[in-house]
């Protein structure tokens, strides 16, 4: 009986003392979790992690500028993201300009688009990036490229744009316009960048399919910059499990279309042609290394086709609701562009002052690319007294800082073109209060021909069609403010449905002839 009643006692010694371990080993876990950076009760943290900023606010851009505007350095803190987010255009300079070497990418956010950018433009820092940067000037930057790549966009828009247009006049069709102006851009890209017509590339599957491939690349990589824990993301890489597996074969397909344009851009020859791919070709020593030129192609299509997509989806958006706009460039275009142009001249697009403001209007509220971040080399103090940590990531948030009354009036909220004239003539503003191109150094080199892309089609589809957005009670959005989806850069969720209507004045519809 004693024996019983010993085994008994040491087998309960036993259980409390490993309970005793248990308890003081998730004790010791806990208190190190606690200091680790993706762990902090804040109200501010504790809403991003729980989501439920999303009871209040439909985006997570719009959530951002709310806290930003209640800030009063218009900076704020996300620390289980180990992120400092700013409104501030003392602070955008002082990354972008002032102290540009000590705000790079960086490791980090190289990290994060690896997979899908690789090696590319948008994803390197120092010598690399110099390079790239160097040719891509070159080739950007010339007068007769300029005028050759507004002739490619205006062939575009005259056979393809438009006549895809002209056929969804009939029968009330509804087209997703975010969709179009994808294709549309794609293409525009194909023949300026890399010097081919998608219409020639032999390809396994239909181009709709590359298309979501690369959107749901885009998608899950900045979905791997919202992780509290980068270790998760990089465990089911590892793994090769869940959304790390769809990135995965999502990549698989986008490089299968990088292939394809390398393929036909040397049975084509690129040692006399001058558009970048064949550019960077001849600069490559290894006719091998592909995956290099693979990197510059992936990071050009998401520059050439998902901002530009995006920056002509929300203007269409925003255009619909506002009548007045469309009056008003409608009278621009008929004082400056022929009557029996379908297009504008090289020479024109500059002259369209009011469009030009109208596009910058635009995207001063809905941003192509909502933030951009950097990450800090060494200790810092930026300009409004917010001290940045080695390793912190900084963003400066575009999105919010169109928002912000004391940079852009009471008004701020209000689609407003005429803001940007002065004497009838386009007034620009600060890189730093409108970092939509970025600013200092790292200027978008696209920029001008990004503009004259969505100036050409502007000018177009305005001057000949009345697009209208369906409504919310039709299934569309119309009536609703922009839902956007996660991506690298904005993109409506859902697309854009809209009807298109031709322009009800026949007197100004123009001839099919020449540009």
């Amino acid at each position: 009986m004693e024996e019983a009643v010993e085994a008994c006692r040491s087998r309960f010694s036993l259980l409390f003392f490993s309970l005793a371990v248990v308890v003081v080993l998730l004790a010791t876990v806990l208190k190190v979790l606690r200091s680790m950076p993706w762990w902090c009760s804040c109200p501010v943290c504790e809403a991003y992690v729980t989501n439920s900023w999303a009871a209040r606010f439909d985006n997570l851009c719009d959530w951002y500028a709310h806290l930003l505007r209640e800030s009063p350095t218009r900076t704020i803190h996300i620390h289980v993201l180990r992120n400092t987010v700013t409104a501030n255009p003392d602070n955008v300079e002082h990354m972008l300009r002032a102290h540009f070497d000590n705000y790079p990418k960086g490791k980090p956010f190289s990290a994060i688009l690896g997979d899908l950018l690789g090696r590319g433009i948008f994803n390197v820092d120092g010598e690399p990036w110099c390079f790239q940067r160097k040719m891509a000037s070159a080739e950007l930057g010339g007068a007769s490229v300029r005028f050759f790549a507004s002739c490619a966009v205006a062939s575009e828009v005259r056979g393809r744009l438009l006549p895809l247009l002209d056929v969804a006049c009939g029968g009330g069709r509804v087209l997703d316009l975010q969709d179009v102006f994808r294709r549309f851009s794609f293409d525009s890209m194909c023949k300026i960048s890399f010097g081919l017509d998608p219409g020639c590339l032999e390809l396994s599957l239909p181009m709709s399919d590359f298309a979501a491939a690369f959107d749901k690349a885009s998608r899950l990589s900045a979905w791997r910059a919202t992780a509290t824990m980068p270790l998760v993301w990089k465990a089911k890489r590892l793994l090769n499990w869940g959304s790390e597996r769809e990135l995965g074969d999502a990549i698989g397909l986008v490089n299968l279309l990088a292939k394809e344009l390398i393929r036909q851009r040397r049975k084509l020859g690129f040692s006399s042609n001058h558009d970048l791919l064949s550019r960077f070709m001849a600069c490559v020593d290894d006719d091998d290394d592909d995956k290099y030129l693979r990197d510059i192609i992936i990071s050009f299509l998401l520059a050439g086709r998902d901002t530009v997509a995006s920056a002509l989806t929300c203007f269409f958006f925003l255009l619909s609701r506002h009548p007045d706009v469309r009056s008003a460039i409608r009278d621009e275009i008929d004082r400056v562009v022929e009557r029996d142009a379908v297009t504008a001249s090289y020479d024109q697009l500059r002259d369209l002052q009011y469009v030009h403001a109208a596009i910058y209007e635009s995207m001063r509220l809905y941003p192509p690319v909502q933030f951009d971040s950097k990450f800090c080399l060494e200790d810092d103090v930026l300009p409004d007294g917010t001290a940045v940590r080695r390793g912190t990531r900084v963003t400066y948030h575009a999105y919010a800082m169109g928002r912000m009354e004391e940079l852009w009036g009471s008004d701020c909220s209000e689609f407003r073109p005429q803001r940007w004239l002065r004497n009838g003539a386009f007034n620009p503003e600060s890189p730093y209060k409108y970092p939509v191109f970025q600013g200092g150094v790292r200027v978008c080199l696209g920029k001008d021909m990004a503009l004259m892309e969505m100036k050409t089609v502007i000018a177009a589809v305005v001057r000949q069609f009345d697009v209208e957005v369906i409504s919310a009670d039709e299934g569309g959005g119309g009536n609703r403010p922009p839902k956007f989806a996660t991506g690298l850069t904005a993109s409506l969720k859902g697309g854009l449905p809209v009807r298109v209507r031709r322009r009800e004045e026949s007197s100004a519809e123009p001839r099919r002839g020449a540009c």
